[in-house]
C-alpha cells in the first residue's frame, strides 16, 4: 500500500524541533479537527473525527498526541506515535453538557504541557487561526505564564516541497478521482439529475480506494454560474454547460479534477468559451518548471483570455498548491516573484465566470520538475490537450 512510512514522520519532526530552536521556541502543539485536519496529519497521521486533537512536540524527543475519549482507539489505530492521552479539555466540546465517560483514562493537558515544555514558558501554536477561542483559552488557563506564539510558518514552509512518498500519494489520490471522473461522465447525460452523476463520481473513487472526498462542486445549465455550488436534483438536459470539480483524499493527500464540458452537443458560443480556457490551460504547461517565475505563469494564461476579450470573466489565479490540503501554498498572482521549485505539487484553476454561453474551470494536478509538469491526473490530461 502507498503511504508515508513512520521514518518520514521522524524526518519531519526533526526538522520541526531545528526550526524551533532557531526560533527559541519551548515546545510546539500542533491543533487539528475534522476540518482543518492538515497540520496534524503532517506531524502525526491523525486525522480526527468530530473531535479534536493536539501533537504536542518538545525540543527533543517524541511528540506526544492528546484527543477525546470517543476517537481513542482511532486515534491510536492512524497515529504513528504510541504516546496518546486523553484530555477533559477536549471532550465533546461542541455541546453545553459535561459528558461522562466512566472507561475512559485522563491526563490534564496542565501536565502534558508542562512535560513538553520542560521549564520554558514559550509554546509554538500551528493553527492559531484555525483553533475556536474556548479551545485556545484552555491551553494559555493549562500553564501559568504561557506565551503562545504562532509557529504556522514553520510546518508551512516544510510543506511546499513534496516528497516522493508524498507525490506518490497524490498520485494514487489522483489516480482515484480520474476514475471518479469517468463515472461522473457516463451519468451526466440528459434526464438525469444532478445528484446521481455527482453520487456515481463518488462512489466509483471510494470503490478506487479514497479515504474521503473533500467535496463534490456541481452545476448544471445556469447553476454552472454558482462558481462552488453543491449537486441538486435539478435534471440535466442536453445543451447545458456542465461544471463538476471533485476533490479526492488518500493518505490525506487531495488531488482534485475537474473538466468542463457540455452535455450532448455544444453550441458555436459554448465551444468558443470552452476552447479558450484549453488553451489556457495548455499554455500553462509550459511555466509549470521548476526556475520559471510564478508570476509569469499567470500573467502567460491572462493573456490568452486578454486575446479573446473574455477578462472580464476572470476571477481569481489560475494555479494553486496541493498536498494534505486541496489548495495550499504555493498560490501565485500574476504579481509574484517567486520561482518555482522540484517537488513543488499544484493543481490549475483555470476559470471563466459570468460569460452568456456558461461558467467552468479546469482543474488538474501536477508535479513540478525540471523538465516541466508531471501530470497527476493524467485522464484529465489527455483530455484538455486534445480539446474539442
Amino acid at each position: 500500500m502507498i503511504c508515508i512510512p513512520k521514518s518520514e514522520f521522524q524526518e519531519r519532526i526533526i526538522r520541526i524541533q531545528a526550526e524551533m530552536e532557531k526560533a527559541n521556541i519551548d515546545a510546539i502543539a500542533v491543533y487539528g479537527d475534522e476540518y482543518r485536519k492538515e497540520n496534524l496529519r503532517y506531524v502525526c497521521n491523525f486525522w480526527p473525527i468530530f473531535e479534536r486533537g493536539i501533537c504536542v512536540i518538545p525540543k527533543c524527543g517524541n511528540p506526544v498526541l492528546a484527543g477525546a475519549p470517543e476517537g481513542e482507539k482511532y486515534a491510536r489505530e492512524m497515529s504513528v506515535w504510541e504516546d496518546y492521552h486523553n484530555v477533559k479539555e477536549f471532550a465533546c466540546v461542541s455541546v453545553p453538557e459535561e459528558i461522562d465517560y466512566p472507561l475512559a483514562t485522563f491526563a490534564t493537558l496542565k501536565d502534558i504541557l508542562n512535560s513538553a515544555l520542560n521549564g520554558g514558558k514559550k509554546l509554538g501554536l500551528v493553527g492559531y487561526f484555525d483553533i475556536p477561542h474556548h479551545i485556545m483559552q484552555r491551553l494559555k488557563d493549562a500553564v501559568s505564564g504561557i506565551e503562545i506564539v504562532d509557529a504556522g510558518s514553520i510546518i508551512n514552509r516544510l510543506r511546499i516541497i513534496k516528497s516522493p512518498n508524498e507525490i506518490a500519494c497524490l498520485k494514487e489520490a489522483g489516480r482515484q478521482a480520474c476514475e471518479g471522473y469517468k463515472k461522473l461522465l457516463e451519468f451526466a447525460v440528459d434526464g438525469n439529475p444532478e445528484t446521481m452523476a455527482a453520487g456515481a463520481a463518488e462512489g466509483a473513487a471510494r470503490m478506487a480506494g479514497a479515504e474521503d472526498i473533500n467535496f463534490m462542486v456541481f452545476g448544471s445549465g445556469v447553476r454552472t454560474e454558482t462558481v462552488i455550488g453543491r449537486a441538486t436534483n435539478k435534471i440535466m438536459r442536453n445543451g447545458e454547460m456542465l461544471m463538476a470539480a471533485m476533490a479526492v483524499q488518500y493518505q490525506g493527500y487531495v488531488s482534485t479534477v475537474e473538466y468542463p464540458f457540455v452535455i450532448g452537443t455544444p453550441n458555436d458560443e459554448q465551444k468558443k468559451l470552452l476552447n479558450v480556457l484549453f488553451e489556457a490551460a495548455n499554455v500553462q504547461q509550459e511555466f509549470l518548471r521548476a526556475g520559471c517565475v510564478s508570476g509569469e505563469m499567470v500573467r502567460k494564461v491572462k493573456a490568452v483570455f486578454a486575446k479573446y476579450n473574455m477578462t472580464q470573466y476572470d476571477l481569481y489565479p489560475p494555479m494553486h498548491g496541493i498536498g494534505l490540503a486541496e489548495a495550499e501554498s504555493p498560490y501565485p498572482d500574476e504579481n509574484a516573484e517567486y520561482k518555482f521549485e522540484s517537488g513543488m505539487c499544484v493543481n490549475s484553476d483555470i476559470s471563466l465566470w459570468g460569460h452568456h454561453a456558461g461558467s467552468n474551470r479546469i482543474e488538474e494536478g501536477f508535479v513540478i520538475t525540471e523538465k516541466g509538469p508531471e501530470s497527476i491526473t493524467p485522464f484529465i490530461r489527455e483530455l484538455v490537450a486534445k480539446g474539442l
